[in-house]
Order: C-alpha cells, then sequence, then structure tokens
C-alpha cells in the first residue's frame, strides 16, 4: 500500500547556485486540460516557499510574477501561488487545497494580518510601531510591513509581490491610518527576482517619530537597518524595564538604544551605558536619549573589544544585555558564527556582578534555540560562572510562525541570573 501523501515532506533547501528552473520541461500527458497558468511540483511539501529543485514543469503562459494554479506530481490539484522562473524561490505557495482559488485570497490573508494586530493584540494602545505583516508568518511570503506612526515601511523579496503592492498600499492605508509609504527592495534581491528598481515609489520620508510603552524613538529610513527599527524586541525591551530600577545596566550591542533606553527611561536605572560598533546607530540612539530627555554613556566601539577592555578594568554591572546582530550568515559560516556568539556570551557573563541579571539574544534563523542555549550553557562553564535560567522568549506576537515554516523563529532571548 502506498504511503499516504501527507507524510512525504520535501525539505527546504537554499541554493547558492543559479536557480535551474529557468529553462522549460516537457509537459507531461493529461496536462492539456489542466487550468492555466499551471506549474507542476517535483516533490511534495506544505513549506510555502518551493526552491528549484522541487519545481518541475510550467505551462507556456506561466509569466514571472504570474498566479499559477498548482499540481503535485501526480497531476492532482494542489494549491495556488506566484511563479517567477528565475527567483531562488521560484514558487511561493499561498493557499494548499484540492480546489484552485483566485487572487481574492490575498484579501483574506491582509484582512487576517489586521485583525491579528488591530483586534487580538490590540497594539496601537500600547504604541504605533509594530509588524503589520510577517512574510510566512502571516502567510504573504515575499512581504514584510512595520508600522512607524503614520508611514509604512515595506520591504519586497518577490516580484509577484511587488507588481501587487500598489493595489494593497491603500488599504493598509485605510484600516492603519497611516497615509506615507517607504518601499525598499535590496539590490541583490531585485537582481535575483527582476525586479525593476527604477519602478521602486516611495514617498519622500526621511524620519518619523514613534513612541512604545511610554519611550520616544526616531526611526531613519536613510540609514536604519531593514525596516528601519527592530519591533521584534518590543515585548523584551519592556520586560527589562521591569527588572532594572536602581541598576547599573550595560547594554552592548545597542544599535539605536532599544534595551538601553527601556532600561533607564521607564526602567528607572541609575547608570546605564551602550555600545555599538555602527557609528550612525550611535548618533541614532543619542538623538533618541534626547527625545527621552535622559542620559546614557554611549560608547562607539566594537561590542567583543569593549567587553575585553573591562575585563581588564575588572569592570561589572547588575545587568548585562548582549542583542548583536546576525553573526551566523549561512551554513557555510556555521563554526564561525558559533565561535562568535560563544565569544560574546563568554565575555558578557563575565562583566556581570553576583546575582546580576544577564539577558542574551540571538536573531540568527540557522542557530536553533536548542543549540543556542547549549553554546550559552557551555560559555557560562567555560568562565566559571553558574547560569540560573529563569525564562526563554523570542519575538513579539505580531511576529508570529506559521506552522508550516518553523524555521522562521528566528529570535531567541534566554533571561537568566549569573553566581
Amino acid at each position: 500500500m502506498e504511503e499516504p501523501r501527507l507524510r512525504r515532506f520535501a525539505p527546504r533547501r537554499d541554493f547558492a547556485a543559479p536557480p535551474r528552473s529557468e529553462g522549460r520541461f516537457d509537459p507531461p500527458p493529461g496536462s492539456e486540460a489542466w487550468q492555466r497558468p499551471w506549474v507542476q511540483l517535483r516533490h511534495f511539501s506544505y513549506q510555502p516557499a518551493i526552491y528549484p529543485a522541487m519545481v518541475g514543469p510550467a505551462s507556456d503562459d506561466a509569466r514571472p510574477g504570474s498566479w499559477v494554479n498548482l499540481y503535485d506530481k501526480y497531476g492532482q490539484p494542489f494549491g495556488n501561488g506566484l511563479f517567477n522562473p528565475r527567483a531562488r524561490v521560484p514558487v511561493r505557495v499561498f493557499r494548499h487545497g484540492q480546489e484552485f482559488q483566485g487572487e481574492d485570497c490575498f484579501d483574506t490573508l491582509l484582512d487576517r494580518a489586521l485583525e491579528l494586530r488591530l483586534g487580538l493584540l490590540q497594539l496601537p494602545v500600547g504604541t504605533d510601531a509594530f509588524r503589520v505583516i510577517h512574510s510566512d508568518g502571516d502567510g504573504l511570503g515575499g512581504l514584510i510591513v512595520d508600522r512607524f506612526g503614520d508611514v509604512l515601511s515595506i520591504q519586497v523579496h518577490s516580484l509577484g509581490i511587488f507588481q501587487r503592492l500598489s493595489n494593497w498600499i491603500p488599504r493598509l492605508h485605510q484600516r492603519l491610518g497611516t497615509n506615507r509609504a517607504v518601499v525598499n527592495v535590496d539590490d541583490q534581491i531585485a537582481r535575483w527576482e527582476g525586479i525593476p528598481l527604477r519602478q521602486v515609489v516611495s514617498d519622500p520620508v526621511r524620519n518619523v517619530k514613534i513612541r512604545e510603552h511610554g519611550v520616544r524613538y526616531e526611526v531613519d529610513f536613510t540609514e536604519g537597518h531593514k525596516t528601519g527599527f527592530f519591533c521584534d524586541q518590543r515585548d523584551n525591551r519592556r520586560r527589562l524595564a521591569q527588572w532594572t530600577q536602581g541598576k547599573r545596566v550595560l547594554d552592548l550591542c545597542c544599535y539605536t538604544g532599544g534595551f538601553a533606553l527601556s532600561a533607564k527611561v521607564t526602567g528607572g536605572a541609575t547608570e546605564v551605558t551602550a555600545v555599538d560598533l555602527d557609528e550612525q546607530a550611535i548618533e541614532q540612539a543619542k538623538r533618541n536619549a534626547n527625545l527621552n530627555n535622559v542620559r546614557v554613556n554611549w560608547i562607539h566601539c566594537d561590542a567583543f573589544s569593549y567587553a575585553r577592555q573591562m575585563q581588564k578594568n575588572t569592570e561589572r554591572w547588575d545587568v548585562v544585555v548582549l542583542d548583536p546582530p546576525k553573526l551566523l550568515l549561512s551554513r557555510e559560516e556555521q563554526a564561525e558564527g558559533e565561535r562568535k556568539y560563544d565569544d560574546l556570551n563568554a565575555l558578557g557573563m563575565m562583566r556581570v556582578a553576583p546575582g546580576g541579571l544577564f539577558v542574551t539574544c540571538s536573531c540568527s534563523g540557522l542557530l536553533p534555540a536548542e543549540a543556542f542555549e547549549d553554546l550559552v550553557i557551555k560559555a557560562a562553564h567555560r568562565v566559571d560562572r553558574r547560569l540560573q535560567i529563569l525564562d526563554r522568549t523570542g519575538a513579539a506576537p505580531d511576529h508570529p510562525e506559521m506552522s508550516n515554516c518553523p524555521e522562521s523563529r528566528y529570535l531567541k532571548v534566554i533571561w537568566g541570573r549569573l553566581w
């Protein structure tokens, strides 16, 4: 008896080589009756991203960016998605099912994303900065949208999404009360996807001021990373503030000062030192401190070097936060990335006073939560400290993970005390 189809999952893989789905396959027997435009999958997978090795033949009217009907390798209806034969992700699946649907399913997905933020989470009550659409986490792979005040900050990773975006932006403005949009397409992604950068249209917005649980920030769209501000740490910043009253705090890799300002403004920390190698980020952090009328010791320095120097100075803090940028960039650099995490965590732990709070983060999607925790524990033992783990958290709920895309769990945060 044949194994049930639902158990045959093909692994998701990323290919550095050019995709091989650019060419066409001979149409399979019986495909004359298939609903056009169509694409056949060579392997069965409920993953939203279908990579080149999993893509079979396509009808001759399936163009880059087309909404296509998907058939499995047996010729049975499988769902619908966007097709781009030249892309590293040739097929992005937006719905699975044995009955084909039109593009109006995007309306449903957009409404679900908005209802989560505005209805269930009621995010506007505490902030005007949050993620509106979280790519595969909202079933809208290739699209990231953040709201910052009256501005939508949009990242596009898919030609098909780009072709439809102008129809969606007014809908988002109407529901969110925004009126400006900044659209960003990475140059390399534009080349892979065939997105014409000359057609990327944004409103002329340089920066905007936002509020988050009593703290004010300025988001700079010309210098900021990704969409300009990291909303994923919002709940973790608020939680940190609950534990910093009267404490001395060190924020390593502070970026524009999220944790540092939460500790000082709402947390009542007596002294905060914040370190980052990005000079522009430090300048933005200083402006953010001025917005809140507080004083923070901003240090423009490499976090590794600063921690080593403070080790020589025998300087310690009541609270130490490590929130570095992604240190593990590819599977080929796995060992080097893990070594960097090990080194930074060991250095950070040695700067925590006995009984002090240690908060360490990783945003590397290629580093599983279990591996990150194991790495942190080993680092503690290597420097002869004992880590009392209090909790494990991740991204705020406006950064959801879809069940068919578990690898989207990228942010890991460990909270503990050190002895």
